[in-house]
């Protein structure tokens, strides 16, 4: 079991927790994801980690509410602990010295995004950040963003703060001024497939971490399963990182929207 070390409320529905696990804490990379599960009868939850203390032997998860499983990770208080933590799974991210990185990330998708930004900027990189969400209220992390980026793009729905208007319309911004390299994309999956519709009219490889359903996380059970240029893989096991250009976000939406009130009733998977 694993205890809960820290608990900050960025909202009513997204808890950041500090979670005892110190094995993870050493073997994580950018990218990587653990599995969750509250209680013994719990569902399993992917989560990606958005940060690490090796000191401390914690990891970092941002959770949003979803359904009934989140709900319980999320009622968790100092001191408690969850059932089982398995990880890190998934490919790491790959990071090397490209030249401008456009890191794109919305609403829950900033926490993952956090750990990438700032391996590409440890790498030599100029890391350019285009943050959005619905309203102020869901912009999250947003001192630990500029911490490891050369530029921070806030953008909001509303207008309530940074700049109005959807993440395509800052990431544009960046792309007509400055030449940009790479392209990586966290978010709700219409964002990602907008975001990569962008990119690839400029020619700019992308890179997209997908969230799409999963339930074991070792590629057994298919739950998991994408089209990325066009032949089936596994979230799980393959990613959850993919070529952008190249994932039917057309096919993976319509296998969210069709399980949206299952996930909201039996809470199956993580955003």
């Amino acid at each position: 079991m694993n205890k809960i070390l820290g608990k900050t409320y960025f909202s009513e529905r997204v808890v950041k927790l500090e979670v005892e696990a110190p094995l993870i804490a050493k073997a994580r990379r950018p990218g990587n994801f653990v599995i969750v599960r509250v209680g013994e009868r719990g569902e399993r939850v992917p989560l990606t980690i958005a940060g690490a203390d090796t000191r401390r032997g914690s990891i970092t998860l941002v959770v949003q509410v979803v359904g009934a499983s989140s709900r319980k990770l999320c009622a968790l208080e100092v001191g408690d602990h969850v059932t089982d933590l398995v990880g890190p799974l998934g490919k790491p991210t790959r990071v090397e010295r490209v030249g401008t990185v456009l890191a794109c990330g919305g609403g829950v998708g900033i926490a993952p995004l956090l750990p990438i930004a700032g391996a590409f900027k440890e790498a030599g990189n100029r890391v350019v950040s285009v943050i959005a969400a619905r309203t102020r209220e869901f912009i999250i992390l947003e001192e630990e963003i500029r911490a490891c980026s050369d530029e921070v793009i806030v953008m909001t729905d509303d207008g309530s703060y940074g700049n109005k208007g959807v993440i395509t319309t800052g990431m544009e911004a960046v792309i007509v001024r400055e030449r940009v390299e790479l392209a990586v994309t966290i978010g709700p999956a219409i964002m990602m497939k907008f975001a990569a519709a962008l990119t690839r009219r400029h020619a700019i490889p992308t890179i997209a971490s997908l969230n799409a359903l999963m339930v074991d996380g070792t590629g057994m059970c298919g739950a998991c399963r994408v089209t990325v240029g066009g032949k089936t893989r596994f979230t799980c096991v393959d990613g959850p990182e993919f070529d952008a250009h190249e994932v039917d976000f057309d096919e993976m939406l319509a296998r969210l929207d069709g399980l949206r009130d299952e996930e909201r009733n039996k809470d199956i998977t993580s955003v």
